[in-house]
């Protein structure tokens, strides 16, 4: 394989070797600091990070507010804090090589306090901020504010477009460079497009090619592209490497540092990994966020299938074909449905799923009480990790919602993903991963289980495999 050349990136020379920054609490200060360590970019998740006591013990996320507005501010507050305590680890452990970066969604609760927090928390100890997972168009002039590079992530050469005309041009010295995140091979939210179709993906070579030419007519020809998604063997993407056409490319690794020594999640989720097989990594669309997402189907993502299954339509009077009556909740108020999926429902209910929860999309789908409870428990307890939630319908507004319908077809990714990272339970939780994922059980590098440190790893991939 040709040899890896360094690229200046967040201004220094490093590996063109960056850590995927996955939240929560997935790429924290240790992993990161040793990914810039072994002399490529470590990132770590903004995205509720961690923080500790005094004698390093984890300290809980324990919300207790009345409102969601005061466990709003309460989660900006453990963002801060425990922003600034892992860009205080990585900077530590790695030994200042390399380059640190941060990794915020866009979306999330409470984004742009959380990245001015931070980054004034710890100056000189963060270079680059890596945001995707919406339009970040000021994430750039927050970036310039605190002397660091941005890294915006887009899917799509038009979306960079748009967001280089509206706000990147005025901040182009700290363009540190773009990250392409293909939308069908990435683990996590993916930037699926409504003209894209998710059941069939798209070469990526294209796709970054057109970007590259796109970022060419702005003059940002010497500004790195980072790969993102679906990298595993570099051997596989060589002729990406010194190509002239794509100019200076980084690779982004999301899914392999996951089975790390350094890595933070449990050692359940890390034996599960080795297990995957091809399509355990599925597509879907159930994130409260509205995006798509790709998440090992487990029990966890198999309940939220069925229930979106067990689903039909209905009106409020009867109107043409639903005219059957459904009585619904403890009162029986009616809905009206077609003869067909009343029959379905009848069926349904005799199989204990009692309770029927309507959705914003005036459809109706089946639990069972003690389901129903617990999504009912988990929408009243939301706390504002998002900038707007279809589960919950709040919103980052005025208001404090979205003005539409709690969606019971959804989840609390909160609780969901504080758990899978905090805990061993990675069956009846959320577990996002990458659709290569599968490679584990079968690349001869983790024979027998075995589980590398991130600077083996880093030499590894460096091989071409």
């Amino acid at each position: 394989m040709k040899a890896l050349k360094p690229l200046l990136m967040s201004g220094r020379e490093v590996l063109p070797l960056v850590e995927g920054g996955k939240g929560i609490a997935v790429s924290n200060g240790e992993s990161s600091g040793a990914w810039a360590a072994a002399g490529g970019i470590g990132t770590f998740s903004g995205v509720n990070a961690d923080s500790y006591d005094e004698n390093g013990n984890l300290l809980p996320q324990v919300y207790h507010g009345k409102t969601r507005r005061e466990r709003h501010d309460e989660l900006i507050k453990f963002g801060i804090q425990g922003g600034i305590a892992q860009a205080r680890i990585a900077h530590e452990t790695s030994n200042g090589q390399g380059r640190i970066h941060m990794n915020v969604l866009w979306e999330m609760g409470g984004a742009e306090h959380i990245l001015h927090g931070v980054l004034e928390g710890s100056q000189g100890l963060i270079h680059g901020v890596t945001c995707g997972a919406g339009m970040p168009y000021r994430v750039a002039e927050i970036a310039v504010h605190y002397g660091v590079h941005y890294y915006p992530i887009v899917s799509s050469a038009r979306a960079f477009r748009a967001l280089w005309l509206r706000a990147y041009h005025k901040f182009r010295e700290n363009l540190g460079g773009v990250v392409y995140e293909d939308p069908w091979l990435a683990g996590g939210h993916n930037g699926l497009s409504n003209s894209e179709d998710p059941l069939k993906p798209e070469d990526p070579f294209p796709r970054v090619l057109a970007l590259r030419q796109m970022m060419n007519s702005f003059g940002l020809n010497d500004t790195p592209i980072v790969m993102a998604g679906g990298v595993w063997w570099l051997s596989d993407w060589e002729d990406w490497i010194d190509n002239p056409d794509l100019g200076p490319v980084a690779f982004q690794f999301g899914t392999r540092p996951l089975l790390t020594q350094e890595s933070p999640i449990s050692n359940a989720w890390k034996h599960r990994l080795l297990t995957l097989k091809e399509g355990d990594v599925f597509l879907n669309r159930f994130s409260p966020t509205g995006f798509y997402s790709s998440a090992v189907k487990n029990p966890f993502l198999m309940d939220l299938m069925a229930r979106s299954e067990r689903q039909v339509a209905y009106l409020p009077k009867p109107v043409g074909e639903h005219s059957a009556e459904l009585p619904l909740g403890p009162r029986g108020r009616p809905v009206y449905v077609t003869e067909t999926d009343k029959a379905r429902a009848e069926g349904w209910l005799s199989q204990g799923f009692t309770s029927g929860l309507k959705t914003p999309d005036s459809t109706v789908i089946f639990v069972t009480p003690e389901q129903a409870e617990r999504i009912h428990r988990d929408q009243v307890d939301c706390m504002g990790c998002l900038s707007a939630c279809n589960f919950s319908n709040w919103a980052q507004n005025e208001e404090g919602t979205n003005g539409k319908r709690a969606d019971p077809r959804s989840y609390c990714i909160q609780k969901t993903l504080q758990a899978v990272s905090h805990t061993d339970d990675c069956e009846n939780q959320l577990m996002f991963a990458g659709h290569n994922a599968f490679r584990f059980a079968s690349d001869p590098y983790y024979k027998d289980g075995f589980i590398p440190t991130v600077k083996q790893l880093v030499e590894r991939i460096a091989t071409g495999y």
